[in-house]
């Protein structure tokens, strides 16, 4: 019998049937929602949303406590932009309301089954990071076995696209294993250089994840529309402690932990149904991160520093360098990234060419704007951050 969620057991089910004849299963032993027909639902999605919600906010304050104590806690410096000590590893919250929700309702099917098993390597890693600081060779190197596990042991990769008046392209193994790393390793570092102001790294994931959702609904993916939209409770459960002023910090464990959910749900089998327009839908939705990413590598590489020094000219820092407070800043790049998360669900609609063009016309009026801020500036570190942590 299929299911939504992949689960095959009921003990003691609960049974009824709503208006329009859909039927529901609610176990007693293993709370996993059953429909019958239609795939997905408003009652399967809100339950997905509310668990990971209510999960997430419960959970963060004994996060919070147990940072406390071991010490994982963020200091202020130079380049950071808050006062006082913050605790970090609230992204362990993010993680266990995400696990409990996708597991509750979607269930152990193959490819998220690898999803969970990677993303939970990943969040060790940022354990380990938001605790003792690790270099940013280790963390690469965690990163990349992170998505090998996912894309080697459990098949999810980017081995072909259809792209529209050419038709589908195959990519052999050497292509797409290389390719589906490097575009996880891409989503999680752009989320984590965005983790700079309170709320606005778990706030711009929400954006895309509702952006995503929506894709993966109407193609009638609702596996990986369940896993969005898990990754919104949870992102929202916690912004309730983060947004400014944040009393925790969602640290590398949650920053790496969504770029690397949403990388790897958009790019599941199930997705490549329409695989231009899976690729498409994050990178437009995350246009203002990739975009602020691509323009920091390129800065640093012309100041001839290492790529993964921070500084302090980021979009987000030269907007508060503008005169906007910490919340008006959030704000501006949240409401950016919903009209990228917009256009990309248009452009999935539109003429492709029509739907390019107007991409990089506004893509080509963002960064001229960001120039504008001073984005690019050249970078000039003191003398004990010139060489990598």
């Amino acid at each position: 019998m299929p299911s939504f969620c992949g689960s095959r057991f009921f003990w003691a089910p609960l049974y009824f049937e709503a208006a329009g004849g859909q039927q529901y299963f609610i176990s007693c032993a293993k709370i996993t929602i059953y429909i019958e027909r239609g795939g997905g639902s408003l009652f399967a999605y809100a339950f997905t949303f509310l668990a990971a919600l209510a999960v997430t906010f419960i959970l963060t304050p004994a996060v919070k406590n147990f940072a406390v104590q071991i010490g994982a806690v963020d200091k202020p410096d130079a380049r950071k932009v808050h006062h006082g000590l913050v605790p970090r590893l609230g992204g362990l919250a993010i993680y266990a309301g995400f696990m409990v929700s996708v597991i509750l309702t979607v269930g152990f099917t193959y490819e998220m089954t690898g999803i969970m098993i990677g993303a939970t390597c990943l969040v060790f890693v940022g354990i380990a990071d938001d605790i003792v600081s690790l270099p940013a060779k280790v963390k690469l190197l965690g990163q990349i076995l992170s998505a090998a596990v996912l894309v080697i042991f459990f098949d999810v990769n980017i081995d072909w696209i259809d792209l529209p008046y050419v038709g589908i392209i195959e990519f052999p193994l050497f292509i797409s294993i290389p390719l589906t790393i490097f575009w996880i390793i891409g989503f999680i570092n752009t989320v984590n250089l965005i983790d700079g102001l309170d709320g606005l790294a778990a706030g711009i994931a929400t954006i895309a994840s509702i952006a995503i959702a929506l894709l993966a609904f109407q193609m009638g993916q609702w596996v990986s529309a369940a896993a969005m939209v898990a990754m919104t409770g949870a992102c929202l459960g916690f912004l309730q402690y983060n947004f400014n002023p944040a009393k925790i910090f969602m640290g590398d464990t949650g920053s790496m932990f969504l770029g690397y959910v949403i990388a790897a749900v958009s790019v599941m089998g199930s997705m490549k149904t329409a695989a231009a327009a899976v690729l498409i839908v994050p990178l437009v939705a995350l246009a203002v991160p990739i975009t602020d990413t691509v323009l920091a590598i390129v800065r640093r590489r012309q100041s001839g520093v290492p790529i993964f020094s921070p500084d302090k000219n980021h979009l987000h820092h030269r907007l508060l360098a503008a005169g906007l407070s910490q919340k008006q800043v959030v704000l501006v790049m949240y409401a950016l990234t919903a009209f990228f998360s917009a256009a990309a669900l248009l452009v999935v609609r539109l003429n492709p060419f029509l739907g390019v063009a107007v991409i990089l016309l506004a893509l080509g009026v963002f960064i001229f704007w960001a120039k504008k801020l001073g984005v690019m500036r050249e970078v000039v570190l003191p003398p004990t951050e010139k060489d990598e942590k």
